[in-house]
């Protein structure tokens, strides 16, 4: 009884002791980031973002149909200085809401429009001078079994079926032929309940740095100024 109740006190005293330094870095994260939004911490104050050509950004499909946080959101975007913007959800919420001029709240009632006009094809906008693409699940699906028409097309077409092998850069090229291929973002913040990144086609991330930024409602300035900040000084090593 007595090895039981020491090894409860200590089982005890272990656990209070993780969510005691837990605590602590989530209130210097929180600090951070507040310190961040007011330009108060010197080295955040100018990004370098040549190495940013395409941001990806993925959120929850609930957390998205909350359209006055994704407008602050593409807000911070544009002010940060972000050229191209792919968005994702899996429900394609985010498709829905971002239309021009017909922007509407969770409760149907309209909100201030996001200046966003239609571009050359669909699903793809433009927010003052931030070009923005929409992506959902049913993308992904469509993608593939166009891409897999195409490849049957090019076997059927050949005269020698059986030496016929295709590869990954085959498939690329074949997503590309239908349109899809689409530009693969260097940095994709995951929005969202989990450490994952819900379903974004998978061809186009092989090089991408994946960072999860907590849920949408809680969303800082701060966060991503800092997410993007760690990525402008990170070296990435690319294999044959």
């Amino acid at each position: 009884m007595i090895l039981k109740l020491i090894l409860g006190l200590l089982w005890c005293l272990v656990h209070l002791v993780i969510s005691f330094f837990g605590s602590l870095s989530h209130l210097k994260n929180d600090l951070e980031c507040y310190l961040i939004s007011f330009k108060l911490l010197p080295k955040y104050r100018n990004l370098h973002l040549e190495r940013l050509a395409y941001l990806g950004v993925v959120v929850d499909s609930r957390e998205a149909k909350n359209a006055l946080k994704v407008k602050q959101l593409l807000c911070w975007f544009s002010t940060i200085g972000i050229n191209y913007l792919i968005l994702y959800d899996i429900e394609g919420v985010l498709k829905e809401l971002i239309q021009p001029g017909i922007e509407t709240s969770t409760d149907g009632n309209p909100i201030n429009s996001l200046d966003v006009v239609a571009d050359t094809k669909a699903s793809c906008y433009r927010h003052g001078g931030m070009f923005m693409e929409c992506l959902s699940s049913s993308d992904g699906k469509e993608a593939i079994a166009k891409a897999a028409n195409l490849l049957y097309s090019t076997c059927c077409n050949s005269d020698n079926k059986s030496e016929i092998a295709f590869t990954e850069a085959d498939m690329t090229h074949a997503l590309k032929a239908v349109g899809t291929g689409g530009p693969e973002p260097d940095l994709l913040l995951v929005y969202g309940p989990g450490r994952f990144h819900l379903g974004f086609p998978a061809w186009r991330l092989r090089y991408t740095e994946i960072m999860y930024v907590g849920p949408l409602e809680s969303m800082k300035y701060g966060t991503i100024v800092k997410a993007l900040y760690r990525f402008s000084r990170k070296y990435q090593n690319y294999g044959k």
